[in-house]
């Protein structure tokens, strides 16, 4: 059964999230501060949270930043920011995905599985083994892990899912849209400042000058390519 913390200190968001999560079958925590999210967290080790960025004690990014330092579980960050620069602070902080109060039950709700398939291993048969090799990094798809320099690299399931797509089209372009449906899901297809931030971190990640990249290669206005 999938385990869902709830982070938010507005009783009434919080009684509507419980309610309509356990009716479809979730075990839900919740939490109405960053500290008491963290410790709930590190000691319950939900598959899923839902998380406020407006907080009494910390704001919520600084929660996300807590959470990416121990563990990959989906983030879906749920807040009256609306701003474009608040937003791409957030997901570049680690969250998979951001959604504006007010807001549709039945989106959240889509957008909050979305999130917890995304962070689902994918079984492969053997026939699918994909490795690629380039001189900074190695992509296991089968065992889903990247090495880098000797070293394992860890990847949020979003950053995941993004690079597994990208390396199975090597070389081909990958259009923005078909990446945002492809690891977000088919209602996405405008929010390119994802794609942006996500971009950013698998260069900073894997990439030997992320600034110039050889790999994460973005063809302007239309996509990206993944060369080795």
């Amino acid at each position: 059964m999938t385990r869902v913390l709830v982070v938010d200190d507005e009783p009434q968001i919080v009684r509507a999230l419980v309610i309509n999560l356990k009716a479809r079958t979730y075990e839900v925590d919740s939490a109405s501060d960053g500290a008491t999210a963290l410790e709930i967290a590190a000691a319950r080790h939900p598959d899923v949270v839902v998380l406020d960025l407006g907080l009494p004690d910390m704001d919520g990014v600084e929660v996300i930043k807590g959470l990416r330092r121990w563990t990959r579980v989906p983030i879906l960050v749920l807040s009256a920011r609306h701003s474009s620069d608040e937003k791409v602070e957030a997901l570049d902080a680690g969250a998979d995905d951001y959604v504006t109060k007010p807001f549709g039950m039945d989106e959240l709700l889509a957008r909050l599985r979305a999130a917890v398939r995304r962070a689902e291993p994918v079984r492969s048969d053997e026939d699918d083994v994909v490795t690629v090799d380039t001189e900074t990094f190695t992509v296991d798809l089968a065992a889903k892990k990247v090495n880098r320099d000797g070293r394992d690299v860890r990847l949020t399931p979003t950053e995941w899912h993004l690079l597994e797509v990208l390396v199975r089209n090597t070389g081909r372009l990958v259009s923005q849209k078909q990446l945002l449906q492809e690891v977000w899901g088919p209602s996405y297809g405008t929010e390119t400042n994802y794609l942006r931030v996500y971009m950013a971190q698998l260069r900073r990640k894997l990439e030997a000058d992320p600034s110039h990249p050889k790999h994460f290669v973005t063809e302007p206005g239309m996509g990206y390519r993944f060369e080795r």
